[in-house]
């Protein structure tokens, strides 16, 4: 994969939203809408793999968006990028499954390091950054590891987009 051509995404867990993980939600629909259009706005720049960090929440909107980008679309990959094995071990049941199937129809799977440490979630990040040419956020302004990866990756000189979630 060319970096280049290469999207990676940041975004909250459901703790950081509003809707928590009532995904029925109205605002929760129109985030998935706002994701949807930006990675079909990367496509239509050019961007052809599409990288996700498989977490719970927008991480996982985001891919399915790509995974759907994909079977509309020719030429994209989508690209699991794991931050340790046990990922979703201690998530509820429904949350593992949803992530399971997400991982098994991804083009490829990248699994950061073996075993879960602090800095695991910031390695993932980081991989994902230094491989992609643009990162989109779905962003509230709040401290955290989506305010870290954003700030690394405009050190690193990739184009970012913002969607902000509390519109």
């Amino acid at each position: 994969m060319k970096r280049e051509e290469t999207c990676c995404f940041t975004g909250h867990r459901p703790g950081k939203l509003p809707w928590g993980e009532n995904e029925s939600d109205l605002r929760c629909l129109a985030l998935k809408e706002q994701i949807r259009l930006a990675v079909e706005g990367a496509y239509d720049k050019g961007f052809r793999h599409f990288i996700c960090g498989m977490a719970q929440g927008t991480d996982l909107y985001f891919c399915e968006a790509a995974q759907a980008l994909r079977d509309d679309r020719p030429g994209v990959t989508v690209e699991a990028a794991i931050p340790c094995e046990e990922q979703a071990a201690k998530w509820p049941e429904q949350d593992r499954e949803r992530y399971f199937r997400l991982v098994e129809l991804c083009d490829f799977e990248t699994v950061v390091q073996r075993h879960y440490d602090r800095g695991c979630m910031l390695r993932r990040n980081r991989y994902m950054v230094d491989h992609s040419a643009l990162l989109i956020a779905a962003y509230n302004g709040n401290l955290g590891g989506t305010m870290y990866t954003l700030t690394y990756a405009m050190k690193q000189g990739v184009e970012v987009e913002i969607i902000d979630i509390e519109t």
